[in-house]
């Protein structure tokens, strides 16, 4: 079936914000993490960008395909903000095309390409050098809806209390549980 973007979505253009504080890939309180910056963009699509701190690399100067396969997961999971459901990795297939050096800007991209009941298509690249720019990675990813009870029951409950007490985190979670 055909992605449709969720009436009450973001706004093209608008940032999404982390979706936890301590997440690696977006929130702020991971000192080492990506600190990811995603978009909405139009239709079932966001833009997003990292760079790529010495924290980040593999070999000497260059970026680690697990730091790169992360902005990619991270990229195609916040597609979900869109369609306004909570979905987790299911599949996710990386092809790495060119070194990413340190210092380096990624700018990815990621759509939204089918939704079959509870499982969400997705596709991501990431390039160099500007929007613009030769691919450097790319990913094929499935993610599959759940209910918030999946983390409430799986994640450590020191990290649910606090994420539940955090108000913003509260407005979040209320405004995924109105799913179409």
């Amino acid at each position: 079936m055909r992605p449709v973007r969720h009436p009450d979505a973001p706004a093209p253009g608008e940032l999404l914000g982390a979706h936890y504080e301590h997440c690696f890939g977006c929130g702020d309180g991971q000192p080492h993490g990506l600190h990811l910056q995603a978009r909405a963009g139009e239709g079932v699509t966001i833009t997003a960008e990292f760079i790529v701190q010495p924290a980040h690399q593999g070999a000497p100067g260059l970026a680690h395909g697990g730091v790169l396969t992360s902005a990619l997961d991270e990229t195609l999971g916040s597609l979900n903000w869109l369609l306004r459901t909570i979905a987790v990795t299911g599949r996710l297939e990386t092809d790495f095309v060119r070194p990413v050096p340190v210092g380096t800007t990624l700018h990815l991209q990621a759509e939204v390409t089918a939704v079959a009941g509870r499982k969400i298509y997705s596709t991501a690249t990431g390039r160099v050098g500007g929007p613009d720019g030769p691919v450097a990675v790319r990913a094929e990813a499935l993610f599959i809806e759940v209910k918030v009870d999946h983390f409430v029951e799986n994640g450590r409950q020191e990290e649910i209390r606090a994420a539940m007490e955090d108000p913003d985190q509260v407005r979040r979670a209320r405004a995924f549980e109105v799913n179409p």
